[in-house]
């Protein structure tokens, strides 16, 4: 948990941001959990109640500091979301959970942050219709199963297909990615496909799942880009979304090294926002 600390310093530290510019979110209350989420589950999980083979599918115990933290969290995405409608662009320093399901944890995922808030914005009609980009090298099953059948939400992933989750979901697109694919590669796969799908189903809001483990270093990853070809990568994922306009919220995701390099690579979808908010007027 000391990386969400150090991601802040750095962002302070780098002139990323200004200490105006960061909001501290509520923690999520249980109504908007329940629009994803069962009572059963997130309830065991609050009061230490899942079983042992629940708490290792999910990979981390049940701790009083992780049950304030998740809870916050998904209060951040929803805020994040928000302030994206308001500003154009915000970007969150937790999120990206992508692999918990209604009613059980996965892969260090304990509730479905972007679906949460998907949920809770739709329920408000503060949009009608949104996109979730998850660009994390793992598939976001999870999201891909909770939106199935749903036109308002589209999920689109592009993930190595030989990694974690065996068992793939069905998002609405998912790009599926060889190992080992490098910088330029990753960026012709991706560089007309997004603004296609933007294009074609008009979203009144983008989900960004930012996650860093397609990076070469990252112990989890399998793909091979380079801290370069992920700013690339944010680059034009904001650029797509800005120049049409299109609201963006971004969650940091996925990321297993040291948590120094870890914390560099998590900073560069904020230096991508701060110049495209820049570039775009914002």
């Amino acid at each position: 948990m000391a990386k969400f600390r150090q991601l802040h310093d750095l962002l302070l530290n780098e002139r990323l941001a200004t200490a105006d510019q960061f909001h501290t979110p509520l923690p999520a209350p249980r109504r908007w959990l329940e629009l994803v989420h069962r009572r059963a589950y997130h309830q065991a999980f609050a009061q230490g109640q899942l079983s042992r083979a629940e708490q290792r599918r999910i990979g981390l115990p049940a701790t009083t500091p992780l049950v304030r933290r998740t809870w916050l969290a998904v209060g951040g995405t929803v805020l994040t979301a928000r302030l994206a409608l308001r500003h154009g662009v915000a970007c969150h320093l937790a999120g990206g959970t992508h692999h918990a399901f209604p009613d059980h944890g996965s892969g260090f995922c304990i509730f479905n942050d972007c679906a949460v808030a998907a949920r809770v914005l739709l329920a408000e009609a503060a949009v009608a219709r949104l996109m979730i980009v998850d660009l994390d090298v793992h598939q976001g099953d999870a999201t891909a199963a909770i939106f199935a059948g749903d036109p308002r939400v589209f999920s689109f992933s592009a993930h190595c297909a030989s990694n974690f989750p065996l068992r793939k979901q069905n998002s609405d697109v998912d790009l599926s990615l060889a190992d080992g694919l490098e910088d330029d590669d990753y960026l012709i796969a991706i560089g007309d496909l997004i603004p296609d799908l933007l294009d074609q189903h008009r979203p009144q809001l983008v989900l960004y799942n930012a996650g860093v483990d397609p990076h070469r270093d990252d112990r989890l990853g399998r793909l091979c880009l380079s801290s370069g070809g992920l700013l690339n990568r944010d680059r034009l994922v904001l650029d797509a979304c800005l120049r049409r306009n299109i609201p963006i919220a971004t969650v940091i995701g996925g990321g297993y090294d040291e948590i120094g390099p870890l914390v560099e690579r998590h900073s560069l979808v904020f230096r991508a926002a701060t110049e495209q908010a820049r570039l775009h007027g914002l």
